[in-house]
Parts: C-alpha cells; sequence; structure tokens
C-alpha cells in the first residue's frame, strides 16, 4: 500500500519503490557471506558475526509535512535492522546524560568518569566525549571481541574504496583525524551505559521513545560478546549499528516519530526533552570533517546537494536506510532498503512536491 497527498509526491515514492538496494533480503549472499563484510570488502579477524540478524523487508518509508503524514509507502510498521541510523539514537542520549549532569563537560576525558581499562593510558585516557561523538577520537583497543584497527582507513558511501581497509595504521593525536568507525562507536555506547548505569535501551525507550508515542515493538540489541557488569548487575552494551549483527531494530513510523521530535528541537507537547541547544551543538560541523556533526551527517561542505537546503541533515544507515529532517522547512522523510545512489534523486523530487526549489 501506498499513499502520497499529491501527483507530485507519488513521483517520489514511485522512485524510492524502483530503486530496491540489491542488498539479498535473508541478509546473507549464497555464498554466505554476511550483507556488511561485503559491503565493506571485509575479511580476516574480527568479521565473526556476534549479533543477531534478522531477514529483511521491502523498500518503506514516511514523509511528514509540518508535522501531519504526506506520503508513505510498504510494510511501514515492520521491524528492520537500521545499521548506522543508531548513531543519531546515541547521539541523542549523550544529550540526555548532558541534561541529567552524568556528562558534565563534553571536553572532559570520558575516562574522568568511566572506570576501566578502555579509557585510560597515555593515548585513550585523553580521548573526550567531544572526541567520541565527532567520530576523530582515535580511541585505540579492543572492546567486545572487535579490535579497532578493522576499521582503519575504512571508507563509506558510493563509491568508497575499502581495499585498505583493516591495515594497521598509526593512530594520530585525539581529535585529529576523523574515521568512521563502528568500533569506537561501540566503545562510546558502552562509556554511556556507564554514566546512566542501566541499559541504553530502556533509557530511550522510557526518556524519548514511550513520550512520543513511538510502539513497543522496537528493540535495540548489542552482541553475545557485549554483555558487561554495570553496578553489580548483568547488563549488555548496545551497538552502533548492524556491522556485526545486532544494533536497532525498529520500523519507518518510529523513526518518523524520532525524525519529527528531533525536528522540533528535542521538544514534544511542549516538553523540552533534550537540552535546549543540544541540537544546534549536534549539527555544529566538526574540524576533521565539515559534513558531520555528533553523529548526524549534514548537507555541507564540497558534498553538499545545492539542491537541498543547507541547514537539512540526517542520520544515515548501510542498505539503504534514512532519516532526513529538513527542520526549515518542518519536513521528516524515512527512507529504508533505498539504494544509496538514488537517495539524493528522492529528496530532491521531495523538495519540489513539497516546496519548490530549496535555493539557486
Amino acid at each position: 500500500m501506498t499513499f502520497a497527498a499529491t501527483s507530485a509526491l507519488q513521483a517520489a515514492v514511485d522512485h524510492a519503490l524502483a530503486h530496491e538496494t540489491a542488498w539479498p533480503r535473508e541478509m546473507y549472499y549464497p555464498d554466505g557471506a554476511y550483507v556488511g563484510n561485503r559491503e565493506w570488502d571485509e575479511s580476516g579477524p574480527w568479521t565473526e558475526i556476534v549479533g543477531p540478524v534478522a531477514p529483511r523487508g521491502g523498500p518503506a518509508g514516511v514523509v511528514l509535512h509540518r508535522g501531519q503524514r504526506v506520503a508513505d509507502w510498504g510494510d511501514t510498521t515492520r521491524m528492520d535492522m537500521t545499521f548506522s541510523i543508531a548513531k543519531s539514537y546515541l547521539s541523542v542520549l549523550a544529550g540526555l546524560a548532558v541534561k541529567d549532569g552524568l556528562i558534565a563537560d563534553l571536553d572532559a576525558p570520558v575516562g574522568d568518569s568511566v572506570p576501566g581499562p578502555y579509557f585510560s593510558g597515555d593515548h585513550n585516557g585523553r580521548i573526550t566525549w567531544r572526541h567520541m561523538l565527532q567520530m576523530n577520537s582515535e580511541w585505540r583497543g579492543e572492546i567486545f571481541g572487535k579490535d579497532d584497527q578493522v576499521d582503519h582507513y575504512r571508507q563509506i558511501g558510493v563509491g568508497a574504496d575499502n581495499s585498505r581497509k583493516g591495515q594497521l595504521r598509526e593512530v594520530s593525536a585525539p581529535g585529529s583525524h576523523y574515521e568512521y568507525n563502528d568500533v569506537r562507536v561501540n566503545a562510546l555506547a558502552y562509556a554511556l551505559l556507564c554514566r546512566f548505569g542501566r541499559p541504553l535501551p530502556e533509557v530511550l525507550r522510557e526518556r524519548i521513545m514511550d513520550p512520543i508515542g513511538a510502539s513497543a515493538d522496537w528493540r535495540w540489541e548489542g552482541y553475545s560478546t557485549s554483555w558487561v557488569e554495570v553496578d553489580g548487575t548483568r547488563v549488555q552494551s548496545v551497538t552502533g549499528g548492524g556491522h556485526w549483527g545486532g544494533g536497532l531494530f525498529i520500523g519507518a513510523e518510529d523513526h518518523a516519530k524520532f525524525g519529527q521530535f528531533i525536528c522540533q528541537n528535542g521538544q514534544w507537547d511542549g516538553v523540552q526533552i533534550l537540552p535546549e541547544d543540544w541540537m544546534r551543538q549536534s549539527l555544529t560541523p566538526t574540524p576533521t570533517l565539515d559534513k558531520y556533526g555528533f553523529l548526524w551527517w549534514l548537507n555541507r561542505g564540497q558534498d553538499a546537494n545545492p539542491a537541498l537546503p543547507d541547514t537539512a541533515f540526517s542520520a544515515q544507515g548501510a542498505g539503504g536506510h534514512t532519516i532526513w529532517i529538513a527542520p526549515e522547512q518542518e519536513i521528516v522523510a524515512v527512507m529504508r532498503w533505498l539504494a544509496p545512489p538514488q537517495a539524493p534523486k528522492f529528496l530532491e523530487l521531495l523538495m519540489a512536491a513539497l516546496s519548490g526549489p530549496a535555493r539557486s
């Protein structure tokens, strides 16, 4: 079933339906390779799948304009893997930790408030919360059986070259080098778990997802190797994606509610849930990559799409997942399983349908 309020919106929906990701629906290729291992040309150590994996559905999505549904397609309630969109949910949880005083200073070393070996020593001991959120921490080590080396030299996006991925390189000073590294994001998730003192999915459900009216069906999984003891209780630390299985299993409907919450600057029903300036901080370009904020992608820098608003931003996940938000135009668009090279065209059709060209 599809719905589009206008013929122009129907053209965008038709584009999404016609350009499904090439990933197999079973999430494994006929030769047994997991989609993530194939996507990032990954082999050798640390490639074992240690989190749950589930077959995927077909293309799906929801578009909201000024808080009202103007288009949808596919099964919008199906709980599918969402890969690195989970990183932007982690960013929001960091905002809650700031609001609660659990992170007193983003520029303080993580190790000042997170005991144990992961954020100690001459190098990791200098890493701050801001570094972790900006993906420029250069954190070094192994956590939950995965070494950060697995994502050294990693590239993402259309045309990425991962021929050197996994080759060991000498890390730079914290804060000086951007690298998209899932092991380091898992270390951030662990640090947030330590500060909250309880499972992050529990915090997310209680503080954000239930108040905004999300379903009770979504879940956030970790690895079989990511069970830890926090304050005497055994809990599972979650992941920032589905690189080795696990991550956030959620439907397009819930993503749309979350996107609307973010579009409203972290406010819902008149209640300011996130710190009022958290999204401003989150969407400030980092010094090491101008199209990245606190685990959010920005329409900035040399890769910016001039047909889209320069204030737009997104959460993105491998396999064709996007929560795209244009706050000035009050647009939230969720796309599931849309072939990544086709996402810009979908968004251009969407902007033309809802507001005309964003800028010349």
